[in-house]
């Protein structure tokens, strides 16, 4: 079987907010029967290194019990494991880098740390910066959230990209062996959008098809973006979500616009934002 994903790369400071992206991770992994390469980023500049030579030490130290802690667990999963520290003034740079390096094609990440002012709405600081700059699809976990193992909701548009969402979501329903579901959210319900939408559904449809996963569930609906796909999603019972990233813009576009930080931020499931 084709895998959605050959060279996964987990991202995490092995805090309480990355358990759900350690889990997953691993549960991903071993179902695929893949080695998992693992970054842990850790801040540090020339400055703080000059005026507070104790604290990085520090920080090092706790840097090797994590990495001893993820083999630990690794290897109690069976898990073939690659870790990396990397060290630097900008974490997500250090995350980012590591995928180029490595060329992965998916990234498995936290949706947030520590709780913040909007927190229940937008992603933290350091995943948003990974979300726009990162060089391949990102798989963002919340920290209470497991492996999916009752459906896959992708939602498409009517560029290339959606293309890519129902190809990727098929694989990922295959792979589990889960009913695939494809939507489309129409913001704006004119009879040009209606017929482009159709004509994008149809497609999708005979992608997923063509992957080997039937999807005779496709359908349009209207209404506010992230309203709807939070709420298809749990009329379906999809436990993962898969949408699109498009380009070099540094903008992560859905459907309908700029709502998947609302999509991330309020829903309890792994969010897939496919990169091409």
């Amino acid at each position: 079987m084709t895998h959605a994903f050959e060279r996964i790369l987990l991202a995490t400071e092995h805090t309480e907010f990355d358990a759900g992206a350690e889990r997953v991770a691993l549960n991903l992994v071993k179902r695929c029967g893949l080695p998992l390469a693992v970054v842990v980023p850790v801040f540090t500049n020339p400055e703080y290194e000059a005026i507070a030579p104790q604290i990085v030490a520090h920080a090092e130290e706790q840097a090797a019990e994590k990495i001893e802690s993820l083999r630990k667990k690794a290897a109690a999963e069976g898990v073939e494991i690659s870790i990396a520290a990397r060290r630097g003034e900008e974490l997500y740079h250090e995350i980012v880098q590591e995928a180029t390096e490595r060329q992965s094609d998916l990234i498995i990440l936290r949706r947030r740390g520590k709780r913040g002012f909007l927190s229940n709405v937008l992603v933290g600081e350091m995943v948003g910066k990974v979300m726009r700059h990162a060089p391949c699809s990102v798989l963002f976990v919340p920290r209470a959230a497991r492996m999916w193992s009752q459906g896959v909701l992708a939602a498409i548009d009517t560029s290339p990209v959606g293309e890519h969402v129902a190809s990727l979501g098929a694989k990922a329903a295959r792979q589990s062996a889960l009913p695939l579901h494809i939507i489309s959210v129409l913001a704006h319900d004119t009879p040009a959008n209606r017929a482009q939408t159709e004509e994008a559904l149809v497609h999708a449809r005979a992608v997923a098809e063509s992957a080997g996963i039937p999807a005779p569930g496709t359908r349009m609906v209207t209404g506010r973006p992230y309203e709807q796909v939070l709420s298809m999603a749990k009329t379906l019972n999809a436990d993962l979500i898969v949408v699109g990233r498009h380009g070099e813009t540094n903008l992560i576009r859905m459907p309908f616009g700029g709502t998947t930080q609302k999509v991330l931020g309020l829903t309890e499931t792994p969010v897939l934002v496919v990169r091409i």
